[in-house]
Formats: structure tokens, sequence, C-alpha cells
């Protein structure tokens, strides 16, 4: 597990509202507190003339559609997210696999740009109306078994061949891969869900939903300065993702363009390994924090490694404490993970957690849906998770109960549809 990063800076005028609100309750007493606590109505009359009346900056944001890459790859975390999957329906092939990309692209661009749906299947639900872009990204991207559901086995990439099978997997293949794949992120949730249910009104009869996840993450502007979001464990979850500051970002997340190549239409885009982890909270939970961090090898309050300094500060994995012992054990998540003890191996962590409520057992179906991005997963996610089912402290507090890789295509253009490349060539 592996987690991503993500923030925006707080709304001001949000901080506004609030500091008047506390103010007013203040003044009102502790009845008025138990009074906004038992009957919300009455909240929201007393505040609605303090509201913005223009589109808040979270709201007001857009994620450009058309582009090098898709949005919702190096797109900052948004606060909302459904993962989904389809299958083609028996008899539909490439011709209507790719009347199908055109009208998500086409509905995808519009949504994106906080215009309603019309001129899809169907008029417009209303969900968002009223609402702006708030940072909406539509993701598309294959699955190994669309290449011979269309015909395009010849064009399937290596990069494509099944995931090995992990110790700590207990996949349920119901939840699993797919032949097409859709990521939404979204600060708003209902922007989110409208863009959720016209994609797969827009689906039609050409392929019927496989199996759908909803996550989410800290809304932006919640924390007081932007900071590394955390995950359903509390920790700080995203400290070492690599930045598109750095150098060799472009190469170790994109596919580069290789025209000699069966998959030349990747060009720009990048492969998604997708994971469903459950987190076993009520054993971590169990734990004091000085033991959460030592198997984290991360302080829980700020992120920084035991070895010292700040969230930011590298990790001196030789540093020892007074007692001879390294201050980063050995079997530490973030030591195992890091990409000096895998050889260079990277990719860009950006995942959502999720609650879906009780398990039979009692314990909470909870944890994250893991999504890392790179230009190849058997040089990025595979060597890394080999390294942790040997041996990761964090093992025995989470379990892999869903798995998908797919081939996400660079961006489409201006009058263009993403998979263009592949499904006309």
């Amino acid at each position: 597990m592996r987690p991503g990063s993500g923030g925006v800076g707080p709304d001001g005028v949000g901080v506004v509202s609030r500091r008047r609100l506390i103010g007013g309750a203040g003044a009102a007493g502790a009845a008025g507190l138990v009074l906004g606590a038992a009957g919300g109505a009455g909240v929201s009359a007393a505040t609605r003339e303090e509201a913005p009346t223009a589109l808040a900056s979270v709201g007001s944001t857009e994620a450009m559609f058309h582009g090098k890459h898709q949005a919702g790859i190096t797109t900052p975390l948004q606060a909302r997210g459904h993962l989904l999957a389809f299958d083609l329906a028996p008899g539909a092939g490439r011709t209507e696999a790719a009347a199908l990309l055109r009208r998500w692209s086409a509905v995808a661009a519009r949504l994106t740009a906080g215009e309603p749906a019309e001129g899809g299947r169907g008029h417009d639900t209303g969900v968002a109306l009223d609402a702006g872009p708030s940072s909406l990204t539509v993701t598309f991207g294959f699955g190994r078994t669309f290449f011979a559901r269309t015909g395009l086995t010849d064009r399937r990439p290596a990069a494509l061949d099944p995931l090995p099978a992990f110790s700590s997997d207990r996949l349920d293949a119901r939840r699993s891969d797919g032949d097409l794949w859709i990521q939404i992120g979204a600060d708003d949730a209902l922007v989110a869900f409208h863009a959720l249910r016209t994609l797969q009104k827009e689906a039609g009869s050409t392929a019927r939903v496989r199996w759908q996840m909803n996550g989410f993450n800290r809304t932006p502007g919640a924390t007081a300065r932007p900071m590394t979001a955390r995950n359903l464990m509390g920790q700080v979850d995203g400290t070492n993702n690599p930045r598109p500051s750095e150098e060799d970002f472009e190469k170790r997340i994109f596919v580069p363009s290789d025209e000699t190549s069966e998959s030349s239409w990747m060009a720009g885009g990048s492969y998604a390994v997708v994971r469903r982890i459950r987190m076993l909270l009520d054993d971590w939970e169990e734990l004091t924090v000085e033991r959460q961090e030592q198997v984290i090898g991360r302080r829980k309050r700020d992120g920084a490694p035991l070895s010292g300094g700040s969230e930011t500060t590298a990790m001196d994995l030789d540093k020892a404490g007074p007692d001879g012992r390294l201050l980063i054990p050995a079997n530490a998540h973030a030591r195992i993970s890091s990409p000096e003890k895998n050889g260079g191996a990277a990719m860009l962590r950006r995942p959502f957690s999720y609650h879906d409520g009780i398990s039979d057992d009692g314990t909470p179906d909870a944890g994250l849906l893991f999504v890392c991005w790179q230009a190849d997963p058997f040089k990025g996610f595979i060597p890394v998770q080999r390294k942790l089912d040997r041996g990761d402290a964090l093992s025995p507090f989470v379990r892999h109960e869903a798995s998908g890789l797919f081939a996400v295509p660079g961006g489409a253009g201006t009058g263009e549809y993403v998979g263009q490349r592949l499904l006309e060539s």
C-alpha cells in the first residue's frame, strides 16, 4: 500500500463564515449549539445570508479534458472519487467500442468544463446544476481483455501482461479487471456522481458495469495550510511521491513516443494499477502510536522519518539509535517501499480512501482504493510489491481484495476521442 499526495490552499471566504458562525454561537450560549446540532434546517437558514454569492475556489477550478496526457493522473487529489470497470456486451467489437469512446469523450469534455451533458443519451439529470467544474476529471483506460474482444490483440502492449500473484492477495474476481476502466474525481460529491451516472447511461447496450468502487479524500481547504493527505490509519500518506518538477518524472510516469512498436498508440499515456486494499483497522488501532510509527517508519503526527527531520527530509536508512538499532526498522513499510531499496523503482500513488460499512464479522469494511501510475508496471509497482510481499511490517494489517491493470492512453486533442489512435489505426 503506497498512497498519493494532493491538496490546495484553503478558501478564505469559508473561514470568515465559520468565524462569524462561532461568534454567533458564543452570543447565543450553549442552548444555541445544542439546537444547531439537532436541527440542521435551522443552521442552514441562519447561515444562508453569509454564503458567498459567487463560486468558491473549490467549485470554480477546472481541469482541462484535452491535452497531451489525460487529466486525473497528475491532478491534485480530489475529495470524491469513483472507480468503475465495464465489460463489452456480447457481440460488441471494435466499431462499437470506438463509438462508445467517442460518446464518452464528448460528454466528459462538457462535464469537466462545468457544462451540462445535453447532447448525449437522454437529457441532463440536473444533479450538478448550480455547481462549477469542481476539478472534475474523467480518465479512461483499457484492460487486457479489451484487445481480444475488439480484434486488436496484436496491438496489446507487453506491459499489460497479468500481474503476478502475491501472498497478501485475497482477490475477488468479480471486483477485479475489466475491458474498460474509468476513474472519476471531483471536489464535490454531486459533481462526481453526476459524471458517474451520465457515463453509465452513455454506455447504453455497448457495455455493462463489471464493478464500481467509491472513495473519498480530505476536502481541499479543510486544513489551515496545504498538507499531504492522511489515510484511514491516520498516517500522512504520499510523502515520497515523485514530483512533476523532477527531471525524470515524465520518463517514470508516462510512456515515451515510439512509432515502431505495437504500443505506439500509448505515447503520452500511463499504466494504472488499481488495488482495493482492506485495512484491518480494529487490529491497527490496538497498537500504540509508537508501535504504529515503527511499522510505517515515520512519525504519525507530521510524517517525518524516524531518522529525524521534517516530512520532506530524506530518510537516513543507516542511522541507528544509542542502542545500536536502526531508527527506521528493517521491515518498516517506508524503508521497504523506498526507491533506494528497489533499484530506483517508483510510481505516482494517487489513491482514494473508502468505507463500505461493516462486514458480517463486525469489522469495518474500509481501506484504500490504491491507484498508482507508471510508464511500465514491471519497473514500478511489481518489483516494489514483491519486496513488500516478502516482509513488510504493514502486511498483517492490510488485505488486497481486488486488482486491475489498465493501459491509459495519452490525452485526446480537440475534436478527438480517447483511444482514437488505437481504435482507428
